[in-house]
């Protein structure tokens, strides 16, 4: 069922002025009230408006960029640091520790890397929602 239906409109004509999705939510389905006009709803001059359906393109397009960059940092640390090139990185010693480089990174580092990974989706995302309107209030 798409917004189209749920508001009546079945025939492709233009949505009411109460019937349009939230601050970049999916349309109220109100599960379990039965037809749609008795849904709450909510008027244009009530809530801000959400992302037209390109934004909401480009801002998944970023999301999934996001996404794919730290994933990428991800296996790179855990994957080529912490078991391709551990040989290589045993050759450097962690400065007041003695410990192998490569050992490190497959023990810790790949551990440190993904939660610090973590903060920055989080960072990343938060200044995401704020440029297209979609952000959560605290």
């Amino acid at each position: 069922m798409n917004l189209l239906e749920v508001c009546g409109a079945s025939d492709g004509s233009k949505l009411p002025r109460t019937c349009r999705p939230v601050k970049g939510l999916l349309p109220p389905l109100c599960p379990g009230l039965g037809e749609a006009r008795s849904c709450p709803t909510f008027t244009t001059e009530e809530l801000p408006m959400s992302p037209r359906p390109p934004d909401r393109r480009a801002y998944w397009s970023r999301n999934l960029r996001y996404v794919t960059a730290l994933l990428a940092v991800w296996f790179l640390v855990s994957f080529g640091f912490g078991i391709v090139m551990v040989d290589v990185l045993d050759r450097i010693r962690i400065p007041g520790t003695g410990f192998p480089l490569g050992f490190w990174f497959a023990q810790q580092g790949s551990i440190y890397v993904f939660v610090a990974l973590i903060f920055i989706y989080v960072h990343l995302m938060n200044r995401l929602d704020r440029e297209y309107g979609v952000e959560e209030d605290e």
